[in-house]
């Protein structure tokens, strides 16, 4: 039976069914606002895998051409492997669902979400976020739902709950906001320089814009009434884990208070193994799996960790709980590259380098949902094996390394002036040590590369990671909690949070929230944002000893630009019969140039003498001749009256022979021959546009310009 529910957020209208497309898989929705539409479904297998030891929870979301009535380009005209947008909402989609899961319960589940409809004003990513909630609230599957997600943007000074493409070109920022009936679960996003307490604003403003999105799934899913099934969970057996605890003793707690990362993991490991023997030589290694024992001793840790936050009050490594890890940094380290800079907070380091490129190495991609489709700015992340001691899988690009790129990116393009630095920007961060924060180092590192760069920030960008660590009473309400500062990985993998906020001394750029709980209350998220503000603070006065300011040289193997303006009627004559005026002029000189429909003409190159061969070239084909303006030109006509003089090619005007000299002349060639370059002086062009021209004028002009240059200079 098909049922549907209706509501609305902001301006437009979401409506919701189910039950008439996808029947066989155990949950499936369609989400539509406008004429954008997605198709979400959701199954989750019967039985976990033999010897399954994690929860293997698959979130994909894919766009296809047809659905803004498109062919996909590429020789196949068929769309391939995932695109970076694809990756970023399956991103955005698994991390909210995630947490929701049962603990323990490690049967296969997929939530596969397809762009059916997509009408170039609408965004489809909050709609799949939507569609994968309500399509597990439909299902049997065991999920702790419902959630709501919105898109706010503010324009005027108005919050906009969803705003359209073009709304969203005049908003100062862009959250994608995720949470429950009380409290945030995940958010995600950019902005240009809003003060913290405007973002506050806007996160209360999505939680309230949240609401019919829930109210309306739990309506669905009662009118569906689906029962959900009965799961077995997983779990270490009472009696291993009470001996796993005994034998551990009091050891675990020296063992993390190991200050260094590599120390702190090889003495953990050396009291595992040790309690691991034990327990296999007392219950049999039938009973003492290796699952069994990772879950004991990962659950021995997390106990340890919060029981060292919340009951004695100490961080592994030391550190207050506002404190931030000490931070160093370099830049120009890296010879020919066009910036680079060395950003290290703690054992976290990023090498990260500045690449400049002309316009037309701005990243193009197909956008079938509307928007941009076009980037001047990147930035890739790279997250190598070594960084944290480790061997594994050598690939390209996962998708946590996407996700960590995008939110570098974000958080540091706002204050790149791209319509005014008219290069095409790549910075790559590597990541060659790795003890928390990854991606926000990525953002330090990646500001100060393109400062040694030269590129003219408005203001240098930092970031910081705020944790948490709760613990709840009786009802399920946080009853303590401590917020961490600048968060190592075990305080990831062990508490609760990982707020990641970005910023300059004016407002924030970019933000990411990921939780492990539930949820978050309001005004635990005014004081993470309040204790990140002081953080970024402090690290950006620290950068500041590195490099405080963009460099006013750029780096010689950069490529400089001169930027020329012409007629836009001129770019056909510019550009030629089949491009043969443009070619030669590259040919000739050695340079890039790229040619924009109003009539900018940017000049790319690294030598000097080839951008003054092609400016030449191009200002010949282009530009006008102004009257009072002196010019060098050719004699290319002998006449009884006078000389034409070709002052641009194909370009000539005639000196009489009055304005020859400064006294009377009897015959042109008693002054000028055929191929002479002359100075001449415009004094007029007549309605005919036929340009006349004066050496005598040009010679007068130039003397008293040489005569004022002696003078000033005695």
């Amino acid at each position: 039976m098909t049922e549907k529910v209706s509501f609305q957020v902001g301006a437009g209208t979401i409506t919701i069914e189910t039950g008439h497309l996808a029947k066989q898989a155990d949950g499936s929705v369609t989400v539509q606002l406008g004429e954008t539409m997605v198709l979400v479904a959701s199954v989750a297998a019967s039985h976990a895998k033999p010897g399954q030891e994690f929860f293997p929870l698959t979130v994909d979301y894919r766009e296809r051409a047809a659905a803004a009535g498109k062919f996909p380009g590429g020789y196949f005209k068929r769309e391939g492997r995932p695109t970076e947008k694809e990756i970023l909402t399956s991103r955005v989609i698994d991390r909210p669902i995630r947490p929701l899961f049962p603990k323990g319960w490690y049967n296969e589940v997929q939530v596969q979400s397809i762009l059916l409809s997509a009408d170039g004003e609408n965004d489809s990513d909050i709609l799949a976020i939507i569609g994968a909630s309500a399509s597990l609230m439909v299902s049997d599957i065991p999920w702790a739902g419902p959630i709501g997600a919105v898109r706010v943007g503010r324009v005027g000074g108005e919050f906009i709950a969803n705003p359209t493409h073009v709304q969203m070109v005049d908003s100062d920022i862009d959250l994608v906001y995720v949470g429950n009936a009380t409290e945030v679960v995940m958010f995600e996003g950019a902005a240009k320089e809003i003060p913290d307490a405007d973002f506050i604003a806007a996160l209360a403003f999505a939680q309230a814009a949240c609401q019919p999105i829930i109210k309306a799934q739990n309506e669905l899913a009662a009118k569906v009434g689906r029962v959900k099934r009965e799961i077995t969970i997983n779990v270490v057996p009472d009696e291993i884990l009470s001996e796993a605890k005994r034998l551990a003793g009091d050891r675990m707690i020296p063992a993390l208070l190991t200050s260094a990362k590599l120390a702190r993991e090889a003495a953990v490991k050396s009291v595992s193994s040790d309690v691991g023997k034990q327990l296999v030589a007392k219950f049999g290694a039938e009973k003492v799996t290796d699952f069994v024992l990772k879950d004991a001793f990962y659950y021995i840790q997390k106990e340890a960790v919060r029981s060292l936050v919340l009951d004695s009050g100490k961080r592994l490594d030391g550190r207050g709980f506002a404190d931030i890890r000490a931070i160093t940094g370099e830049t120009g380290i890296l010879p020919r590259a066009h910036g680079s800079a060395m950003f290290q907070r703690g054992e976290t380091q990023a090498v990260v380098s500045t690449t400049l490129g002309t316009t037309e190495d701005s990243q193009d991609f197909d956008s079938y949902t509307g928007g941009v489709n076009t980037k001047q700015f990147i930035l890739h992340y790279n997250f190598p094996n070594f960084s944290v001691g480790e061997t594994g899988r050598i690939s390209g690009p996962g998708r946590r390394e996407i996700g960590h790129g995008a939110l570098a990116e974000r958080s540091i393009e706002p204050v790149i002036p791209l319509k005014t630095f008219p290069y095409a920007i790549r910075v790559t961060c590597e990541i060659l040590e790795s003890n928390g924060s990854s991606s926000m180092a990525s953002v330090c590192g990646g500001c100060l590369a393109l400062m040694d760069a030269g590129v003219p920030l408005t203001r240098p960008v930092a970031g910081i990671s705020i944790g948490i660590c709760t613990d709840y009473d009786a009802k399920g309400e946080i009853s303590r909690y401590k917020l961490l500062t600048d968060i190592i990985g075990w305080e990831d993998a062990f508490c609760d949070m990982d707020c990641k906020i970005a910023g300059t001394s004016v407002g924030i750029t970019g933000f990411q929230l990921d939780l492990k709980l539930k949820g978050l209350p309001h005004k635990l998220m005014v004081e993470t944002i309040e204790l990140a503000r002081g953080g970024r603070m402090h690290i950006l006065a620290e950068m500041a000893k590195t490099l405080a300011a963009p460099r006013t040289e750029m780096s010689k193997y950069a490529p400089r630009i001169i930027t020329l303006k012409i007629n836009p009627e001129k770019i056909g004559a510019l550009i030629g019969p089949g491009g043969k005026n443009i070619k030669r002029i590259v040919e000739e000189s050695g340079c890039e140039i790229n040619i924009e429909d109003d009539g900018t003409v940017n000049i790319y190159s690294t030598q000097e003498e080839g951008m003054k061969v092609a400016r030449a070239a191009i200002e010949g084909l282009t530009a006008e001749i102004e009257i009072d303006r002196i010019y060098r030109g050719r004699v290319v006509s002998i006449k009884e009256f006078g000389a034409f003089v070709e002052v641009f090619p194909g370009k000539d005007g005639l000196c009489h022979i009055s304005e020859l000299a400064n006294f009377r002349v009897k015959q042109t060639e008693d002054i000028v021959k055929m191929g002479d370059e002359i100075w001449v002086k415009c004094i007029g062009i007549d309605e005919k546009g036929r340009i006349k021209l004066s050496r005598r004028a040009a010679m007068e002009d130039r003397s008293k310009e040489i005569t004022e240059k002696v003078e000033t200079e005695a």
